[in-house]
């Protein structure tokens, strides 16, 4: 069983940035495939971004050139840098980790991006 816990949501004016936090329970992340997903009130959970085992990175259309996933494989931590939020970036963010024949989320962590 992985357990994922994500920290770093808050409260943030347009124009500005959060770094989100995604803790992994377990030496995992580079056996993983980990992603940030986030979801709108009333709107379908939609990806953000990905990381592959070896690195690779994808990204959602709206976020490409504001947002960087990364990982610490030491610290079994994800990242998601996020820069030039915009109001409709608003919603709960959830970690997400594909690992093994399982797939497992965080408790999310919630984002508010003011105009």
């Amino acid at each position: 069983q992985v357990q994922l816990v994500e920290s770093g949501g808050g409260l943030v004016q347009a124009g500005g940035s959060l770094r989100l936090s995604c803790a992994a329970s377990g030496s995992i992340l580079s056996s993983s495939i980990m992603g940030w997903y986030r979801q709108a009130p009333g709107k379908q959970r939609e990806l953000v971004a990905t990381m592959s085992r070896g690195g690779s990175t994808n990204y959602a259309d709206s976020v490409k050139g504001r947002f960087t996933i990364s990982r610490a494989n030491a610290r079994n931590t994800v990242y998601l840098q996020m820069n030039s939020l915009k109001p409709e970036d608003t919603a709960v963010y959830y970690c997400n980790c594909r690992f093994g024949f399982g797939e497992y989320w965080g408790q999310g962590t919630q984002v508010t991006v003011s105009s």
